[in-house]
């Protein structure tokens, strides 16, 4: 079994298995080949039949802004020009530091992802140990007190990523972003980090839902072309 093979992209479901398959040392793989992602899933993802699709570009965290466009381009399709809601399939596309977005509160504490990316927990005024903007207040599997989409207590206000994929968005992880933030991360962590188990730790910790696919540059054009997504950048 080579290398490429030996490291393929584990689904969620069995990421917790990850650190058995990958307990050999591993090499730099900036490159995904096909085998090594759930290409499948993100070609059906393209080809979904749908009225309405868009992928939504994020380099840049900027607060978690782009989350509240997305959650308006909802709110906006779905009530202002009455497109069904299973009609609409938006997709969020994140390289840049707005990948850290994809990873669980253990990356974001492991690794100091708040001070990294200079973004305050609003519970502490301090960098953040937590992916703030994963959880919905509204808990798991959210339950909401309002179905007014005027009111902040209802689905439609909520722009947090789990409230989002509630509604049927889609995180996609860029994993070049993740070899690159890897390697910045492992030098502010000592000299004696190695930058691919720091990646691959990540990408064992993704945030349930997200796809992480070998470039999201990539992966834009893909949908574009192939999908016939229209384009947003946050």
């Amino acid at each position: 079994m080579n290398e490429l093979s030996r490291r393929t992209l584990l689904g969620g479901a069995v990421a917790a298995a990850a650190s058995a398959l990958w307990s050999e040392p591993v090499l730099a793989q900036y490159v995904w080949e096909k085998p090594n992602w759930q290409a499948a899933e993100f070609d059906a993802l393209a080809r979904l039949p749908r009225r309405i699709k868009m992928v939504v570009h994020a380099f840049d965290i900027n607060g978690g802004r782009f989350l509240r466009n997305v959650k308006n381009s909802l709110n906006g399709l779905s009530f202002g020009h009455g497109v069904p809601a299973d009609q609409i399939q938006i997709v969020c596309a994140l390289n840049g530091p707005a990948n850290m977005l994809n990873y669980s509160d253990y990356v974001w504490d492991k690794y100091h992802i708040g001070e990294v990316t200079r973004t305050n927990d609003p519970e502490t005024g301090k960098p953040a140990v937590r992916n703030i903007f994963y959880p919905s207040k509204a808990g798991s599997p959210p339950r909401y007190s309002s179905k007014d989409p005027n009111s902040k207590d209802s689905l439609y206000q909520d722009f947090t990523i789990q409230g989002l994929q509630a509604r049927g968005v889609r995180f996609l992880s860029c994993h070049t972003s993740t070899e690159e933030q890897a390697r910045g991360l492992a030098k502010q962590n000592g000299a004696s980090a190695d930058p691919e188990e720091i990646a691959k730790d990540m990408v064992a910790h993704t945030m349930p839902g997200v796809l992480v696919v070998p470039s999201v540059a990539a992966a834009l054009a893909a949908l574009q072309s192939d999908g016939q997504y229209g384009y947003m950048a946050a």
